[in-house]
């Protein structure tokens, strides 16, 4: 069992983050410091919603100190004259990669100096902090098929081991479900899976179809906890050969197939629609299209359920994340993925918004990061191991910011009266079905 430390934004029973190691490698810098560079680390601050976090430049001076001075929670530390300018000439994308290069440095807690960040530009704004020198807004790539797979090989084939060092036992890299605050992630994970089954009322004999499937952990849960039977698709290589692996030892493959193939290609009749954490990949474009994915394989009388990472309102993509880290990426709002349910009608029957729970998974991936940090750089370099931890640790203030959310919902065909009456089931408090 982990053991929880007091949160550094004093939330009860939420850990905190370690702070962000300094940049390794660096050479001396001698670029003398001008008044210009002082008032452009000011204006980065300001088009930043003057968070409560000092900016400091290379001379060891600060350029900008907030106005109440005693409630500075960390600070921005600029090494040279190019970090600063890109950082402001593309703020998301400009800074990401100097952090990532060693260039800016953050003091103090991570997560607490980018929850402050976060709150201050959400505060001025949903575009603050968003738009380059020429006034442009980010925009995500578009996922076509072939984009798409290039996409997700980007980000899901850096390697199994790699994921394995943090993301623990179960393998799943989507939002953990903290029913109890002394759980850890891996019973977590479990019941998340649980939680996402006993929505869609999973049965023995079923016929599931996962749009999406990781490295197969919720499939084989499915299969293993609910007898049903399951065919999950996923264009990752890596993680399908992993998936097929699992199923075979764990003697579930007779029960769950793994398809390596895109969610377009979805074909047959299922009890049963699940997605969990595809969503951020599929793109606004596609929506209707998996809208209608979903209709031809959904039977009449089956329950569907997308879990995604989303926002309360439209807003453009983090620029940074969208081209370093996650290629095709959108987090929707809720109008957005209406787009998936009104061309077909489909009744909405729960929306459940998970997103400090999501913190909490994002914060103990930070943790276990860390304590593999030696393995990963290995793996990899330095500047990969700053670009992650600056993702996890984004994400994780970013959801206690509120600037992100975490959005499950659960639906149906329109002329289904046989849908529960109440959530009973949902935590383990089956009703009697009521049929009209």
């Amino acid at each position: 069992m982990k053991q929880h430390r007091a949160h550094p934004l004093g939330i009860p029973g939420m850990p905190g983050s370690r702070t962000a190691p300094a940049a390794r490698g660096k050479t001396e810098r001698v670029q003398r410091v001008t008044g210009l560079d002082r008032q452009l680390g000011a204006r980065f601050a300001s088009a930043g919603g003057s968070p409560p976090v000092a900016i400091r430049l290379w001379d060891g001076v600060d350029a900008y100190t907030p106005a109440d001075g005693a409630n500075i929670v960390g600070r921005l530390v600029f090494h040279d004259r190019g970090a600063l300018i890109s950082s402001l000439a593309s703020p998301e994308l400009g800074f990401g990669d100097a952090y990532s290069a060693g260039r800016i440095d953050i003091e103090g807690d991570l997560v607490q100096v980018l929850y402050a960040a976060f709150r201050s530009m959400a505060e001025d704004g949903p575009t603050t902090g968003k738009r380059s020198l020429l006034g442009r807004l980010p925009k995500p790539q578009v996922n076509t098929r072939d984009r798409s797979k290039k996409h997700i090989h980007h980000h899901y084939d850096l390697g199994n081991e790699f994921y394995r060092l943090w993301l623990g036992e179960t393998m799943v890299y989507t939002c953990a479900y903290y029913s109890n605050r002394e759980a850890s992630l891996e019973e977590a994970q479990i019941e998340k899976m649980h939680h996402v089954c006993r929505k869609v009322r999973l049965k023995p004999g079923m016929q599931v179809v996962e749009a999406g499937c990781g490295w197969g952990s919720l499939a084989m849960h499915m299969a293993q906890h609910y007898g049903v039977y399951v065919k999950a698709f996923n264009i990752s290589q890596q993680q399908v050969a992993y998936a097929r692996e699992q199923a075979k030892a764990r003697g579930l493959a007779d029960r769950v197939e793994f398809v390596e193939d895109d969610y377009r290609n979805v074909s047959g009749k299922y009890d049963a629609f699940v997605s969990v954490g595809m969503l951020e990949h599929v793109g606004k474009d596609n929506y209707k299209t998996l809208g209608d994915v979903i209709y031809r394989s959904l039977k009449r009388g089956g329950l569907g359920i997308i879990h995604s990472v989303g926002r309360s309102t439209t807003a453009p993509p983090n620029a940074w994340l969208e081209q370093r880290i996650f290629p095709g990426s959108y987090p929707p709002s809720l109008r957005d993925m209406m787009d998936i349910f009104e061309s077909h009608d489909f009744s909405i029957l729960d929306i459940e918004n998970l997103r400090l729970h999501y913190a909490e998974t994002l914060m103990e991936w930070l943790r276990r990061f860390d304590d593999h940090v030696v393995s990963i750089t290995r793996m990899s370099d330095e500047s990969f191991v700053r670009a992650w931890r600056l993702y996890l640790g984004g994400c994780a203030a970013a959801f206690l910011a509120s600037t992100i959310q975490l959005f499950q919902v659960v639906f149906a065909h329109p002329d289904d009266n046989r849908i529960p009456m109440t959530r009973g089931h949902v935590y383990g408090k089956e009703s009697s079905d009521w049929n009209l």
